[in-house]
């Protein structure tokens, strides 16, 4: 069963390598983690008060009975192609973590279908799951593998699977890493970018400003530029934030 928390677009992708790309966006419920160093606040159905990412609704399972449930790969592709332009877009597989539903027959259906038609099929993962790439249209996906680092509250084991991030890059041809940085962490981030990156293949890596609304980003902007410039990695903006303030379906 597929636990999807929300669809929508047309809109445009936000952040990392395909910036501006006309999207359309399936957002998964579910994630093996919950990121309270983010620090973003919200409140349960039930009345909990908590921290965590900016994707709370699809992470924290508290949120499950606002998810709708697919049974099968085709109904969840007739869902989407309810919001298909009459132009060619990007689909954006994110979360919560996608990547749980890896070893489901309708979710690797679903994955096929797109990635059959050269549609340019983006999973958004935290890439600390084991998976297995067996299938030729395997290679064709683009895994935006948004490493998480200490700022997000996560244990070291938890958060970080070299071996996926090998047989990912190994793989796959287009895909890449993303790190989340405040100004106050950089001065961290140094030393655990650098002991991820030596221990895989070299690939893009990008640097993102955290935060939920674009004053924070306006906050921690320059700092990241800084950052990336003297590391020699790319910035990524957080453009849907900057636009919408972390407004939902768009």
């Amino acid at each position: 069963m597929l636990e999807i928390n929300e669809i929508f677009g047309p809109t445009i992708q936000g952040e990392g390598k395909y910036t501006g790309n006309p999207s359309v966006f399936v957002r998964f419920g579910k994630c093996n983690m919950q990121c309270p160093g983010y620090e973003v606040e919200y409140e349960t159905p039930s009345g909990i008060k908590k921290c965590s990412c900016d994707s709370f609704y699809a992470s924290d399972s508290a949120f499950r009975d606002e998810w709708k449930k697919y049974n099968t790969a085709k109904e969840l592709i007739a869902e989407v192609s309810k919001i298909i332009p009459n132009y060619k877009v990007d689909i954006v597989i994110t979360g919560g973590e996608p990547l749980l539903y890896w070893k489901e027959k309708a979710f690797q259906e679903f994955l096929k279908y797109y990635a059959d038609k050269n549609y340019l099929v983006t999973l958004e993962t935290n890439a600390s799951i084991d998976i297995e790439l067996t299938e030729p249209w395997h290679k064709k996906l683009i895994f935006s593998m948004s490493v998480k680092l200490s700022n997000s509250g996560e244990k070291l084991s938890k958060r970080v699977n070299i071996a996926t991030l090998k047989n990912v890059l190994n793989k796959t041809n287009e895909s890449y890493l993303k790190f989340v940085l405040d100004k106050s962490f950089i001065p961290n981030a140094t030393e655990e970018i650098d002991a991820i990156v030596s221990q895989i293949p070299v690939c893009e890596v990008y640097l993102m400003p955290l935060g939920d609304t674009s004053e924070i980003i306006d906050k921690n902007s320059l700092s990241v530029i800084e950052f990336a410039l003297k590391k020699g990695y790319k910035y990524s903006d957080r453009l849907h934030i900057r636009v919408w303030n972390n407004q939902r379906g768009v």
